[in-house]
C-alpha cells in the first residue's frame, strides 16, 4: 500500500540519517566544555540573543527537571496499591507489568496517562524555556510523550513530537493508521477506580485512601472504527502509527531545517539521554558540524558533553536544567 505521506519531507529519518553520519565521522574524544559556570552561562546567552533560529531538542531530563519523576513522592502517592500488589518500583517499568487481566491494566494505564499527560509539570521548567525564547524563530524536537510543551503554551505548529503521546490511542489492528484522542476515556476511567478531584481539578487520591485497581468491564477501551482492542501511540516497534499529525510535524521540522541550514542556527539539547541519541544528540552534532555558523549547547545535568571536532562551537552545562534557565533570563 502507498505510504499517503511519502511526498512529504520526512524530519524523522533525515535526523536518523544525519546521526548515522555523526556516529561514522567523529571520534570517541568527547569535550565537557571550558569555562567557569558563569562564563558558560554568558555565552550561552549571547547565542540565544543573537541566532537566526533556535531549534531546541528535548529527551526526558527536561521533564523530569520539571518535576515530572517516574519514581520516588509522585510514583508512592498515586500507585501505591499496585506496588504493595505487584512490586512495582516505579512508573516506566509498570507499564511493561504482565497484569492478571485487561481490567487492572488499564486502570494502571489511566493513571498512568493521566499524571503524565493531563496535569501541569509540578515545576514550572517548560514556562521558563517558553519565555526565553517565545520572541525567536524557533522548533522543538522531542522523544518525550508528556505533551508539555503543548501544556505550558509552545506553539503546536513547531512541535515534533517524535516518539507518539500519551493522549493518543492505536487500534491494534495494523492496517489502521490512525490514531484516536483518549482525554474522555481516561478521566472516565480515573472516576472509576476512586480518585476525586481537588480545588485546582487534578484527581486525588480520596482522604480514606480507598481506589480500586481496576475498571468496570465496560470501560475497557476499543477501537471506534472496527471495535477491537487498542494500545498506546508509543513508539516501541514498527507497530507505532505514525498518523497525519506526525507526518505533518515531521515535514515541518524538515522544513524548518533546510530554510535555516546556512544561517547562524543554535541546537539546544536539553536532557537527552542514551536511549535514542540517534535522533536528537548525534544529529544535532552533526547539523553542527556542516554549518560553521551553527552553535551547539547541551544542558544535562551528568551527561553534557559533545565531540572533541566541534568543541569550538560548543558549550557544555553539566546542571539542572531549570537551574540553567533561570540563570539565563
Amino acid at each position: 500500500m502507498k505510504n499517503l505521506y511519502s511526498e512529504l519531507p520526512n524530519g524523522y529519518q533525515e535526523s536518523i540519517q544525519k546521526g548515522l553520519r555523526a556516529m561514522r565521522y567523529f571520534s570517541r574524544n568527547m569535550s565537557f566544555g571550558a569555562g567557569t559556570e558563569e562564563e558558560r552561562i554568558g555565552r550561552l546567552k549571547k547565542e540565544i540573543e543573537s541566532a537566526d533560529a533556535i531549534v531546541i531538542g528535548a529527551g526526558a531530563g527536561l521533564s523530569t527537571a520539571a518535576g515530572l519523576t517516574y519514581s520516588g513522592e509522585r510514583f508512592e502517592r498515586y500507585f501505591f496499591d499496585f506496588a504493595n500488589r505487584y512490586g512495582i518500583r516505579d512508573i516506566y517499568s509498570g507499564g511493561f507489568y504482565p497484569f492478571p487481566d485487561e481490567e487492572t491494566r488499564w486502570a494502571w494505564w489511566a493513571r498512568h496517562i493521566y499524571y503524565n499527560r493531563y496535569i501541569d509539570a509540578p515545576k514550572p521548567v517548560y514556562g521558563k524555556l517558553l519565555n526565553l525564547i517565545k520572541d525567536r524563530d524557533y522548533f522543538a524536537i522531542t522523544t518525550n510523550v508528556d505533551h508539555q510543551f503543548q501544556r505550558a503554551g509552545f506553539d503546536k505548529k513547531r512541535l515534533f513530537y517524535t516518539q507518539g503521546d500519551y493522549g493518543l490511542f492505536q487500534s491494534v489492528n495494523p492496517s489502521l493508521q490512525k490514531t484516536y484522542d483518549n482525554e474522555e476515556w481516561v478521566m472516565k476511567a480515573m472516576e472509576a477506580q476512586g480518585f476525586v478531584k481537588d480545588a485546582d481539578g487534578v484527581y486525588q487520591v480520596p482522604e480514606d485512601g480507598r481506589i480500586a485497581m481496576r475498571i468496570p468491564s465496560d470501560l475497557i477501551p476499543k477501537c471506534p472504527d472496527d471495535g477491537r482492542g487498542v494500545t498506546m501511540n508509543l513508539r516501541a516497534d514498527d507497530s507505532f502509527v505514525e498518523d497525519e499529525g506526525w507526518h505533518r510535524a515531521s515535514a515541518a521540522y524538515s522544513d524548518f531545517l533546510r530554510r535555516h541550514e546556512k544561517l547562524h542556527v543554535l541546537y539546544l539539547e536539553l536532557g537527552v539521554g542514551a536511549n535514542t541519541p540517534g535522533i536528537i544528540k548525534f544529529s544535532f552534532w552533526q547539523y553542527t558540524k556542516e554549518n560553521p555558523n551553527a552553535f551547539y549547547a547541551c544542558i544535562n545535568k551528568d551527561e553534557a558533553y559533545c565531540p572533541e571536532e566541534i568543541a569550538d562551537q560548543a558549550v557544555c552545562m553539566d546542571v539542572d536544567i531549570g537551574e540553567a534557565l533561570r540563570k539565563l533570563f
